[in-house]
């Protein structure tokens, strides 16, 4: 009988044990980590390593565009386009290989609540999320630019019948149709797909919404990836800042080509756009510099704010990498499906090299 009690009490020691060190493991793996030897002087420093790097990526195809006319054909026409694809590699890459399984590992992350862990899919749920709140825009901007033009159509109709019943209106009527044909030029119609505004009716709204909502999901990956840097390990700091100087530069060239595309008359524009992304990943380093003593990135509601962010932004990423560029660009583009041979294996190609890159890139930041 004593042999069965100590038997028992040994069985309870065991098993209480094992619980405070699965509860203590739990708060070591949740707890701040404590960053030695935090140079600053390194962290400022790769903050403007990272910008200079990003401006060089998405300001070098803008410039090349628009720096004199090219023909077709000409060796920066065959430069950009190449750009062009690999950039759409590249963001498919981003979302595929960077984004999605860093969301998926930090909503398993065993630092958030139960009711997080308890469904394993979160990751896929916001990216989806993402991906319709995104078609709806595009739909009520494409509607809004139709009733525009219906708008202007009746108008041009009456005007018509007006004329007929009265002569005397044919100069207004002219004048009229001229002044609706300069409106009309503001609207382009690419390959079928309206680019404009779903709430604002004039040039400065979302005119080109695809461009748009995509430099948004860059950005906000951009910022997450700032604070991380800032808070890294001095150990993985160097290796990780490598990685991310190419991988902004690749950002930028994807997001460069993509604003060249928009046709925007001008420099203004394109300047704010490109600035926005050059400074968004610094503006993240400066924040995680400002936070690190305080910031705990194994905390859940920092988990849970990249996990959210990371899932969205792919879900941008990938509606726009399969819908606005690869399926506008090569299937839906009669100009793409007729062109030599020789022009359509350099752009595969291109695209295919910017996803590997991308893809590679993902085994350090």
């Amino acid at each position: 009988m004593q042999r069965k009690s100590w038997k028992l009490l040994l069985a309870l020691y065991t098993f209480i044990s094992y619980v405070n060190a699965q509860v203590t493991g739990m708060e070591d793996e949740c707890s701040p980590e404590a960053i030695e030897d935090y140079n600053m002087g390194a962290r400022v420093g790769a903050l403007f390593i990272i910008l200079v790097t990003s401006s060089l990526g998405v300001f070098t195809p803008i410039l090349m565009h628009r720096f004199s006319p090219y023909n077709k054909g000409s060796t920066r026409d065959w430069l950009l386009t190449m750009g062009k694809f690999f950039g759409t590699g590249v963001i498919l890459a981003t979302a595929f290989v960077h984004m999605l399984p860093e969301a998926l590992e930090n909503f398993s992350s065993p630092c958030l609540g139960e009711g997080w862990q308890s469904f394993s899919a979160f990751a896929g749920v916001f990216c989806m999320i993402s991906s319709f709140a995104l078609q709806l825009l595009e739909l009520a901007a494409i509607s809004n630019v139709e009733r525009i033009r219906a708008n202007k159509s009746a108008q041009i109709k009456c005007m018509d019948l007006e004329k007929v019943s009265d002569p005397s209106l044919t100069r207004n009527y002219s004048s009229e149709t001229t002044q609706n044909s300069s409106i009309d030029a503001r609207y382009h119609d690419h390959q079928g797909h309206i680019h404009s505004a779903g709430i604002f009716e004039q040039d400065d709204g979302f005119k080109h919404i695809g461009t748009l909502i995509l430099e948004l999901g860059i950005v906000m990956h951009s910022i997450i990836i700032g604070i991380t840097l800032s808070n890294t390990g001095s150990d993985e700091f160097v290796t990780l800042l490598i990685a991310l100087v190419f991988h902004q530069f690749f950002e930028g060239v994807a997001l460069g080509t993509r604003i060249n595309d928009m046709n925007i008359p001008g420099w203004r524009k394109p300047a704010v756009m490109g600035i926005v992304f050059m400074i968004m990943t610094p503006i993240g380093c400066a924040i995680g510099i400002g936070i690190h003593s305080s910031f705990n990135p194994n905390s859940s509601s920092s988990i849970l704010a990249s996990a959210i962010l990371d899932s969205l932004s792919a879900g941008i990423l990938l509606y726009n990498a399969y819908i606005s560029l690869m399926g506008q660009e090569i299937n839906q583009n009669p100009e793409f499906r007729q062109s030599p041979f020789s022009r359509k294996l350099v752009c595969f190609i291109s695209m295919y090299l910017g996803a590997g890159l991308m893809a590679l890139l993902a085994k350090w930041a």
